[in-house]
């Protein structure tokens, strides 16, 4: 005759008599035992249960427990250059969906090593975005070089924000759009138009007309985003490409603005700095990056510290890739 009791597996009360945990002083035998049969013998939840005669429920408080109390001590060893510590962290303080952190490596570019880490976790979303929305500039077009080839062939690249210079220097920057939908064997909808124009009238007969209209809309539309921030300085592609010259930069400086996003200048709480400027911006607005699933901003080095913290304080970003001295400041900035 079967005398044990029986236990309901939700909520570990039982039907007969209960059998009590141990007092304290016996407690952390118990965990130990518990966590060596989980961790070490690789027995479920349910055998456990059945062998010590607990219920399900008080093996998973016990092994939660022996983590809490630092009886188990669980290490995530990644095997790339990424430190999970720290991005944990990250996620914590600012709410981010995921945070990617590569360690500083004296052999290596930090922008190599952070946009290949980005390009992975773009190429690895699942399910995989038939559209996305990109930005442009340096960072992005060398994290196009990192995308798997034939990554999205179903894929539409579509461009943020306007791209066509004025001048060129160095590198083109600006088909980072072509760039990754090339990589991904899909198309590119591209946004034919200066990202800063001469006047707020000009912007505002662009954004009526048909076409332009239809490419921001499809930005308006991708779940995914993936953009760059610029730095406020000499760096700065805007200025290299000629939408802006120095006295404005200066101007700019002396506003409050700690950088860019897609053309946009933002001061330290995220907030458009120069209204008149931002007038005759033309492409998707930071704000509307809050509603994207995925918001994926991508940042390397100190000149762009004060820009990133700004973008997470707004909540711009949900998935932050970045540098160790990056992730090491935003964490100092937040407490």
């Amino acid at each position: 005759m079967n005398t044990s009791p029986t236990f309901d597996d939700h909520t570990g009360e039982q039907s007969g008599l209960a059998p009590r945990l141990p007092s304290e002083s016996q407690r952390e035998d118990l965990m130990v035992q518990v966590a060596k049969l989980y961790y070490d013998l690789e027995k479920n939840q349910s055998d456990i249960a059945r062998e010590t005669g607990l219920t399900r429920w008080q093996v998973s408080r016990l092994l939660r427990d022996a983590r809490d109390s630092g009886v188990v001590r669980i290490e995530i060893v990644a095997r790339s250059t990424r430190l999970p510590h720290l991005e944990a962290q990250l996620q914590r303080r600012y709410g981010l969906r995921e945070a990617l952190v590569v360690a500083d490596n004296e052999d290596a570019s930090a922008l190599n090593s952070v946009t290949q880490m980005a390009a992975r976790y773009l190429c690895n979303l699942q399910p995989a975005p038939d559209l996305i929305g990109v930005s442009w500039g340096r960072t992005l077009t060398k994290m196009a070089q990192w995308l798997t080839p034939r990554w999205n062939e179903a894929l539409n690249v579509v461009l943020l924000n306007g791209a066509i210079n004025t001048r060129s220097v160095g590198e083109p920057s600006h088909n980072v759009a072509e760039r990754f939908a090339q990589a991904a064997r899909g198309q590119a909808t591209l946004l034919p138009v200066p990202a800063i124009l001469g006047s707020a009238h000009t912007r505002e007969a662009l954004e009526q007309d048909p076409i332009i209209a239809s490419v921001l809309q499809l930005g308006q539309k991708a779940p995914v985003a993936c953009f760059s921030l610029g730095e406020l300085s000499q760096r700065s592609v805007l200025l290299e490409s000629g939408y802006i010259d120095e006295a404005l930069l200066a101007e700019l400086a002396r506003r409050g603005a700690v950088g860019d996003i897609m053309g946009r200048f933002i001061g330290a709480d995220g907030q458009v700095v120069m209204p008149e400027l931002d007038q005759r911006t033309l492409g998707l607005h930071p704000q509307a990056l809050r509603d994207k699933a995925w918001s994926i901003a991508v940042c390397v080095g100190a000149a762009k510290h004060a820009v990133v913290l700004a973008c997470l304080r707004a909540g711009y970003a949900n998935v932050l890739a970045t540098d160790q001295a990056t992730a090491h400041f935003l964490l100092g900035a937040a407490s």
